[in-house]
Parts: structure tokens; sequence; C-alpha cells
């Protein structure tokens, strides 16, 4: 288990790490490197035993095994990742410019324990890019664990993990769809404290990204009011998702075969954009791809436009009843797609109770 004192202390103060029994200054070194760095090492080396030390619970006790399983992550924790995640999103653009290779993650909603097998397929930095592509949040039962370990990630391998921003990275949403009840649930009076600080780091994500300046990644789609992507540079973060405009449309907007070109949204926001508008859009930016999330597929993923635009999808069996495949693209140095795919593991929900590992003390 972990410290409850926080990741990251002042100049000489001390970070204990009981699973290790040493504790070490920051700025000091120590036999496996800069305390901060160790401890977040082993802190990710702990989130990624979730599948291990869930299955053995289960063995152990057969008649908890329908309920969710979480691990207790102290709040000094998260505000510490929370806070170091927010100060190096700050710095970056809200149009990121990745090289490939890179492997391409769509929506997780809290599909904790699909998230840890991908990544065992994927494999971590330094060994390979990271780029997710929003929706970390809401509808599963571990929006907590799914945002603590990529602010964990982002901090450790800054340079090899990107995130940016899907619509349900903003209160005014997950306020509704089950993140904040998730906070609320396992941390108490501390519940609307803890869920105004991650979405504080949330709202800070960037918006798109740019693939070796050829794969245009949001997380909706395509918007009629961009004239140019470096325009993007240009809209404030920090703040909610409104109702319209180019943020709205990057977050929200949908692919679809239609007569017009843009179409009001069944989702009651943004619009619906045409095969003729995604070609305009490709020609008007010279780009060859446009990569999004957003969109339950059947298959983890689904190309549109005559493999002008793809959907990745990456939490299988979405919601635990939906039974669709999840999906993670690789995109190599050739720009070639491909996917990895995993298919639904039927699993019982129950909302309200949990089973926890032990508090971290």
């Amino acid at each position: 288990m972990f410290s409850k004192k926080q990741l990251f202390k002042k100049e000489g103060k001390e970070a204990k790490n009981k699973e290790g029994g040493k504790s070490s200054t920051r700025n000091k070194s120590s036999k496996n490197g800069t305390s901060d760095v160790s401890y977040l090492n082993n802190f990710i080396k702990y989130l990624l035993t979730f599948n291990k030390q869930h299955q053995e619970i289960k063995l152990q006790n057969p008649e908890v095994a329908g309920l969710p399983f979480r691990f207790n992550i102290s709040p000094n924790i998260i505000e510490s990742l929370s806070k170091k995640c927010k100060s190096i999103l700050q710095k970056e653009p809200n149009l990121l410019k990745i090289s490939a290779p890179v492997h391409v993650f769509g929506d997780i909603h809290g599909q904790f324990s699909d998230m840890i097998r991908f990544l065992e397929m994927t494999r971590l930095p330094p060994e390979t890019k990271l780029l997710f592509l929003g929706d970390y949040v809401d509808r599963g039962n571990n929006s907590i664990e799914v945002v603590i370990l990529l602010f964990a990630l982002k901090i450790r391998f800054p340079n090899q993990v990107f995130m940016i921003r899907g619509n349900h990275e903003c209160a005014n949403l997950n306020d509704n769809y089950g993140f904040r009840e998730e906070c609320a649930e396992r941390y108490k009076g501390e519940g609307d404290s803890i869920w105004s600080m991650i979405n504080d780091t949330l709202h800070h994500l960037p918006l798109c990204a740019l693939i070796n300046e050829q794969i245009f990644c949001t997380h909706g789609g395509i918007s009629p009011s961009l004239n140019s992507l470096e325009e993007i540079n240009n809209i404030q973060r920090g703040t909610t998702i409104p109702d319209e405009g180019v943020l709205c449309d990057l977050t929200w907007a949908d692919p679809k075969k239609q007569s017009k070109n843009w179409a009001d949204n069944d989702r009651g926001v943004s619009f619906t954009f045409s095969e003729k508008a995604l070609d305009e859009f490709i020609k008007k930016h010279n780009i060859q791809l446009v990569c999004r999330a957003h969109q339950v597929v059947d298959n983890g993923y689904r190309f549109f436009d005559e493999n002008k635009l793809v959907t990745v999808f990456s939490a299988p069996n979405y919601c635990g009843e939906v039974g669709n495949n999840g999906s993670v693209m690789l995109v190599n140095e050739e720009l070639e797609c491909s996917f990895i795919v995993m298919k639904p593991v039927r699993k019982m929900r129950k909302r309200f109770t949990s089973l926890s590992t032990l508090p971290q003390e």
C-alpha cells in the first residue's frame, strides 16, 4: 500500500513508501534515483496489479465476485497527482504535435480493468507512445483509477503519454453520468472537493492532436467554424464546454451518411457531418485521416467515407451490457493503422456497493 502523504513534497519533507519500507527526501539521490520517480514508478506498478488483485479476492471470496472492485487511493495522492499533472498540461498547446509510432485509445469510461488489459498488450513507455482521446470518466465503476493512472503516467512520461479532452471531461456533464456519484460514494464528505479537483485538471486537457502532420485526432468530430488547425490553439482552456462553437464540435460532433453537409445532432448538441463535409475538411487542412472516439462501434473501430475517418472505442461491453468489442489503434512509422481488438467479457454490475482493498495508511 502507499502512504497518505503527498507524492510531491516540498524540499526537505519526507515521502514515505511503506511498500518499499524506505523513506527519502526530494532532490536527494537514493539507490533507485530521485524519490519522486521511484515512488511514481512503484505507484504505477501498484495500479497495474488491479486485475490480479481482483482475481485473487474473487478466488478467496466467491460470494463477492459480482461486486465492483476498487483501490483505496487517498485524497492526498489524488490532490498531488492532479496538481502536478495540471501544471504539465498547462504548458502544452491545445493542438498536440506527435510523431508516430503511437497507440491511440478511444473512450474508456471508467472501465479500468479493460484499460489495464489493453496496456498489457500495447506496453508502457518508454517502449511506446500513448495517445488517449478522452471520455475517461462516467458510466463505469472505476473512473478514479482511470484518471489517476493517466495522471501518474503523464507525470512520469510527459513526452510519451498524451491526453486530449472528451465531452465527459466537463463538470457540467460528469455531474450527471456517474463520476460525481462515484466520488461521493468513495470519499463521503470529501467527495465533492475531489470531484472538483480532478475536473479542474481535466478542464485543462489539450483538445486535439496531429500525428506526423497527417492524422488529425479529436474526441468528437470536425467543425464548420474551424478555418485552420492552428486556430485550435486560440481556444481558451480551463472552462466548461459550451453548447456551440469549435470546442463544442471538437468534443461532440459525429459523422453520418446524410445529404446535408451539416445537420442537427440527435444528441441535442453540435452537428452531424457528411462525407462531403469531411472531404472538404481533409482537403482544406491538408491531412489524410481523421481519428476520433465518442461513439460505441460494434467491432471496436469503424471506418467512414472510404477510410478517411476512423472511430476508435476502447470500452468493450460498454456499460456491462452493450456487447461491443473494444479496440486500440496502432499508427506505425509509415502511418499504417492496425488494431488491437478486445472481445467483451460479460460482467455483473452492482451499484452503490463495492469491494475495496484495505485503506492505505
